[in-house]
């Protein structure tokens, strides 16, 4: 009798475990392409300069 409902729950819980790993896997994957596509950053020199001054 309580048998199905168990056996639901734990199926259910199973197949979202299943998708949640396979989307993880590929976001990390796309992530990674995204990153090997793009070029190298650098630091901007102007994003340096930027910064309160004083006032006397």
């Amino acid at each position: 009798m309580v048998l199905w409902p168990a056996v639901t729950l734990l199926g259910f819980l199973m197949l979202t475990a299943l998708v949640i790993a396979m989307g993880t896997q590929s976001t990390a994957r796309y992530e990674a392409e995204k990153e090997a596509a793009s070029p190298p950053r650098t630091r901007s020199a102007a994003a340096e300069t930027v910064g309160a001054t004083a006032i006397l």
